[in-house]
């Protein structure tokens, strides 16, 4: 019964969460600072949450700075998501064979 209450209160509060703005903010927003601020806002949140995994996704920091080089590298680039990711982790994977 406890596990039930903790699952509506979640979804609840993750209801809220996505229901407040759209009630807050009905009309357009005008500010330019506001909107860019709001544009930038997810890409922020996923560099946050992605670059400590990073980091901490090897055993060995060495290992998880050649995939993140070769990753920004291959993103800068324009190669697709998938070649990127393929081509990390393989870097991760063989310089953790050398080391």
């Amino acid at each position: 019964m406890q596990t039930a209450i903790y699952i509506f209160v979640m979804a609840g509060v993750t209801y809220l969460i996505r229901m407040i703005p759209f009630t807050l903010f009905r009309r357009k927003i005008r500010s330019r600072f506001f909107r860019s601020f709001l544009h930038y806002v997810p890409y922020a949140v996923l560099t946050a949450m992605t670059i400590p995994a990073i980091f901490y996704s090897t055993n060995n920091l060495l290992t998880a700075l050649v995939g993140t080089v070769v990753a920004v590298i291959l993103a800068y680039l324009r190669q697709p998501l998938i070649v990127v990711a393929l081509a990390a982790s393989a870097a991760a994977l063989g310089a953790g064979f050398i080391i």
